[in-house]
Parts: structure tokens; sequence; C-alpha cells
């Protein structure tokens, strides 16, 4: 049979990605800072969007005891179209004083101090090494040298350069580079510049004053012994006592093992929440926070410039054109605040008794759970909680710590972090000598009914940051 192309005909259905749409979704996924940012951007692209003031009044064809969920579910609605102009709308009352409407968001009218008040400056160790360098007595190539040590140290301090390799570069000979380093070993913070950790020790055990030779002795001819904690065979070795070898090994885990962490240069993330959780009474009422975040309106100059009859065509089809714009932003930003609000409020009907009792009382949550219970799609819970955070009366919690997987307690599940917050405090509690293994941490959750394997209790572990029981136990 031969092979022919001919046209075909089929009609399908899908769904298409505008330019409006994933505008939308971006909204919609966007934390509180990147959402200012965002408002910021289009009210530079969009010369029809105009920011209100705090202090500007509100209309007087807006009710401002309107503060409830239906007046975000009447602002949303679409306008009706015109059919002899499709921007013939009561702008007064559509978009005149969007924001005004007071949503379920709580604005802070009290003065602030200036960001340059809360900004603070330090030292890195790269600076203070150099600052050193300069005052010392290291001059000519001696100073080539010991910069690029310096540029080599790491954020914890230790030397991370292969001297041969270094010296061949600057044509200098390795003896030069052992010389120099020997000298930047002894800037502050002691420690600095070591290649392990057995020379970093080494350097803080000869700056003690009066010297300690058996702390000296150890590093120098038992460090694998002293890492494991064997103080009897290092007894033997040494030929010295236990009490002796244990005091000198208390002394050295007093040492910094990593001497730059103290001039590490990584900022303190704060955490701005968007949405607060407070209780008042028996209840909890959501706020959103909008703190920042620009109130936006269709300039009313430009509407007076579209209806105008001296305004030329292109110039009224161009303001159509950044009104739908600006319309959809409206719309989208209303939207996105609607829909943050009614999944924060799912979220405390699933999880009141958390709140109520605290983390013990966190129950099994999936996406699907919250999307059943407010008619939306998975996807949309999972943006909405994304990268988005919550202030509530037990703290602040990323919206996703809320869904959690559910583990048999008795009859009835417990959700994972509860499981993590037993296993911690078992951890907390335990006799620093003899620390609970894995599998008495089985038993112990057992006699709470809570019943998971050894290698879930190792996962959960791993995950928190706690080390195993050998790494746990108390050597010295």
């Amino acid at each position: 049979m031969a092979l022919e192309i001919k046209p075909q005909l089929r009609q399908i259905q899908q769904l298409v990605m505008t330019p409006q749409l994933q505008q939308a979704i971006k909204l919609l996924q966007y934390n509180h800072l990147e959402m200012v940012d965002a408002l910021e951007l289009e009210l530079r692209d969009n010369p029809l969007l105009e920011a209100i003031s705090q202090e500007e009044s509100i209309s007087e064809t807006d009710d401002p005891t309107r503060n409830d969920l239906n007046s975000l579910e009447d602002l949303v609605k679409e306008p009706e179209p015109s059919e002899t102009d499709t921007f013939s709308l009561d702008w007064e009352n559509y978009l005149e004083n969007y924001g005004g409407d007071n949503l379920p968001v709580q604005r802070d009218h009290t003065e602030r101090l200036p960001l340059e008040s809360f900004a603070s400056y330090s030292t890195n160790l790269f600076d203070h090494l150099i600052q050193q360098l300069y005052e010392s007595h290291i001059e000519g190539t001696d100073r080539r040298i010991a910069l690029e040590l310096i540029g080599n140290i790491d954020e914890n301090g230790f030397l991370d350069l292969d001297l041969a390799e270094a010296a061949g570069l600057l044509g200098a000979e390795v003896s030069d580079f052992e010389r120099v380093l020997a000298e930047i070993q002894e800037f502050d913070p002691l420690g600095v510049a070591a290649r392990d950790l057995r020379e970093c020790l080494l350097i803080q055990a000869r700056a003690l004053d009066p010297p300690n030779h058996i702390a000296h002795r150890i590093l120098e001819e038992a460090f694998p012994l002293f890492e494991h904690g064997k103080i009897d065979i290092m007894a033997r070795k040494l030929k010295l006592s236990t009490s002796e070898i244990a005091e000198a090994a208390r002394l050295i885990s007093s040492f910094d093992p990593k001497p730059g962490r103290q001039f590490s240069n990584s900022d303190t993330v704060h955490v701005i929440p968007d949405i607060f959780i407070i209780k008042v009474g028996n209840d909890y009422s959501i706020v959103l926070n909008d703190d920042g975040m620009p109130r936006l309106r269709i300039s009313s100059f430009y509407r007076r410039a579209l209806h105008s009859q001296s305004c030329p065509s292109k110039a009224k089809d161009y303001i159509q054109e950044k009104i739908r714009g600006a319309m959809w932003l409206i719309k989208s930003i209303q939207q996105r605040q609607r829909t943050i609000y009614k999944v924060t409020n799912s979220i405390i009907k699933f999880q009141r008794e958390f709140f109520d009792n605290g983390i013990d009382f966190l129950k099994p949550l999936i996406l699907k759970d919250v999307a059943d219970d407010i008619e939306m799609h998975e996807s949309t819970i999972s943006r909405v909680t994304t990268n988005k955070y919550v202030d509530t009366p037990r703290g602040i919690f990323e919206l996703k710590y809320f869904f959690n997987s559910g583990i048999r307690q008795g009859a009835d599940s417990i959700a994972s972090e509860s499981v993590k917050n037993h296993i911690l405090r078992i951890v907390k509690s335990e006799n620093p000598n003899r620390p609970a293994s894995d599998k008495q941490i089985v038993d112990e959750l057992a006699h709470d009914q809570i019943h998971i394997a050894r290698r879930t209790v190792a996962k959960y572990r791993d995950l928190m940051g706690l080390p195993p029981s050998s790494k746990r136990k108390k050597k010295f």
C-alpha cells in the first residue's frame, strides 16, 4: 500500500498557557519578599498602575467595615463586558481603590527605623589575616608567598593548597613556603592555616602557657587513638597513667577544631512570615502579611485620556492594552490572597490539635486532603505552600511543615515530625556515658505505641543531624 501525506482535521481541547496565566501562577508561588519586588517591577513597567500611599483616604464608595473573605470574592469577579465598549466600566467602584477594602491583612502604621539601623558589618577571616600580614615583618617575596597562602585558606581556617605546586607556579622553593606558612600559623586565630585537624590542634597545644607535654605527645604520637577515645591503649603506648591521659585528652577536646568559623561571613537568614495565625479566645484568626506591599489602582489620568475625544486612536489602543494587563494583575493579586487564606484556614482545620497542644499532636496530612477540602487542584496547593512561612502561637513554620506522612500509633496514625520530636527528646534525656542505641530508641518508642523499624530511626536521626550512639558517647 502506497504511503501518502494528506491534511487531516482534528478537534482537541487543551489548556493554553497565556502570558497572563503564567503571571498569575508566578504570583501564586511568590513569597512575601518576592511579591513586593514583583509589584515594584510592575509599577515601573506599566504606567497605568499607581501605588496608593498608606495615608491616602479610602474612597467614599468603599465600605471600610468589609473585612471578610466575601469581600475578596467580590473583588476578583470578572467585570461584565459591555456590548459597546469593553472598558466602559465603573472604575470608581472596581479599580480606583484596590486594597481600599480591608482584606484579611493588617497594616502596621507605626514608624520604623531605617534599614541601616539593623545592618551589621563584620570582618571575615581573609581580611583579618591580611590585616595581620601588613602589620607583620613579612616583606618582598615572602609577602607574595603569604598572600598566596592566605588566599587558599578556607572558611574553617584550613589551608587548601599543594605547597610544591604553588612553589612551582611562583618560582620559589618549597622550603620558602614552609617557612612563611609557619609564620602565618602564628597569626590569630590560633590553629589557622593548618593542613589537617592534627596540625590545627598541635598549633594550639604549642601555644599553651604553661605548656602541656602530655597533650603534645598525644597529638604527635597517638592521634588516631585519641580520635577513637582509646584512653587505655594510649596510656600503655605513652607509658603514662590513664588519669594523666584523660586529663590531657579533655584539654585537647577544648581546642577549636575549626578556628576560622568565628569569622564566618554567612549571614543569618531572617524569615518574614507571609501569614500570621493569631489565637483569639478559642478561635484562630488569619492575617495575611502585606507590610511593604504597594496597593495598586488604575491611574485616573489615563482613564480620562481613554475617554477623551482628542486622544489619538493609537494612544487609546496602548492605554487599553495596559489596562488589560493592570486588571489581570490586580485580579491575580486578589486571587492569590484569597487562595492563601483558604489554604491556611484548611490547615488550621486539619491541624487544630497541633495549634492547641503542640507538636506531639501533629496529624498526618497530604496535599490532596487540603485540595479536596477547598476544591482546588493539588498543584495549586503545592504552589501556595512552597517557600511561604506562617507565624503561629507555636512558632514560625514553613507551610510545608504541616504536611507529613503517617506512622502507625496504636489504632491511629502520628505525623513523622512528631516521631522525630520523640526521638529528639529521647536523645536529649539519655545518659551521655551510655547513649541510647537505635534499637533502644525503637523499644522506647514502642512503649508510646509508635511502631517503626530501626532503619527508620536511623534515617530520622540522620535527617536531624544526630550522630549514632558511638559518636554521642562521652569519652573524656
